[in-house]
């Protein structure tokens, strides 16, 4: 399979393009700068073939050439995405509408021209809001979307637009409304303003340094919270599955826990590790940016489409590997 992947240097980017390559695949990566040199060396050791080229995703120029490399029938993951946060929607939200949904359409419409085989767009759990109506999970029916933020507001659209267009040209298409991600890879692309909580936690996780969390996060940012190997795997397998039964489909771990639950697995792991919650007027050194409370998001859409089942749902079993990944 070859797959034209959007956004590539990106953080879900780069764990999707790493899944694809372990399974032997030729990845044609799209992204406005090449992968990050740490990347570009582990992959050349894996299976696949990454070409990666440096485009705009709202650009048909750019996009045609992308495919032109690919070749006829290739799969497109449309991944490339403004995370905005609320500073650059005061000061740019024409940059987050024009990649979100902007370069969707576009990239939707130069995989009609060159005769993709399927798509996969990326979407996001933050269509559902903060807080969901009370159910034991977030379901992609039963869950009404409530989008609060530009950056939700248009990946709801996008996601919208994609599956039009894609069943006006006959491709078949699923749009993967991903929960909260974290683990190898996070880093700050300029287009990714909301850096996750977790990011900063293993940023500090060193030696004799002591983690203070913001007191929200002892009930807050209760929600799902996907490590980011799972979810290029997920993705991986979806573009592999042999058909697309739903237009729709969560990607998450199945569980909902708060940063907390991070700090306890790294302490367990890492002796000497401390962590504690500030105190009153007291500056946290972890953002405090996610006051959300989700239930776990319901998995049995991807189930049903592919084999797929998160490998790192459990913290320790994540944190295990995030070591190991970082002491490469």
């Amino acid at each position: 399979m070859t797959v034209l992947v959007t956004g590539a240097s990106g953080f879900v980017g780069l764990n999707l393009v790493e899944a694809l390559l372990a399974r032997g695949e030729t990845v044609i990566g799209l992204d406005l700068r090449p992968p990050p040199e740490a990347a570009a060396a582990l992959f050349r050791a894996l299976p696949g073939r990454l070409v990666p080229l440096v485009g705009d995703v709202t650009e048909a120029a750019s996009l045609d050439r992308a495919f032109a490399v690919a070749g006829p029938g290739a799969a497109l993951a449309q991944m490339a995405a403004v995370t905005a946060g609320d500073a650059r929607e005061r000061t740019d939200p024409g940059l987050v509408a024009r990649v979100n949904l902007g370069g969707t359409i576009e990239a939707l419409a130069a995989a009609a021209r060159h005769g993709a085989r399927r798509v996969v767009v990326l979407s996001s759990v933050s269509v559902y809001g903060s807080n969901p109506p009370p159910a034991p999970t977030v379901d992609e029916v039963m869950t009404p979307a409530a989008p609060e933020n530009l950056y939700a507001i248009t990946k709801l659209a996008a996601e919208r637009a994609g599956l039009r267009l894609a069943a006006v040209h006959g491709i078949p298409a699923v749009a993967v409304r991903l929960g909260s991600v974290w683990g190898p890879w996070e880093h700050d692309t300029g287009l990714r303003d909301t850096l996750s909580p977790l990011h900063a936690i293993l940023a500090q996780a060193g030696p004799g340094t002591e983690v203070v969390l913001p007191p929200l996060y002892r009930d807050r940012a209760r929600i799902d919270w996907i490590y980011a190997r799972d979810a290029g795997e997920g993705l991986a397998a979806l573009l592999a599955a042999p058909a697309f039964p739903h237009p729709v489909c969560n990607l998450g771990s199945g569980r909902s826990v708060t940063p907390v639950a991070m700090c306890e697995a790294l302490a367990r792991a890492l002796p000497g590790f401390r962590w504690r919650f500030a105190g009153d007027g007291e500056e946290p050194t972890v953002p405090a940016r996610y006051p959300v409370v989700r239930p776990p998001l319901a998995l049995d859409r991807i189930r049903q489409t592919c084999s797929w089942q998160p490998r790192f749902a459990d913290p320790d079993a994540a944190i295990a590997d995030w070591l190991a990944t970082a002491a490469r």
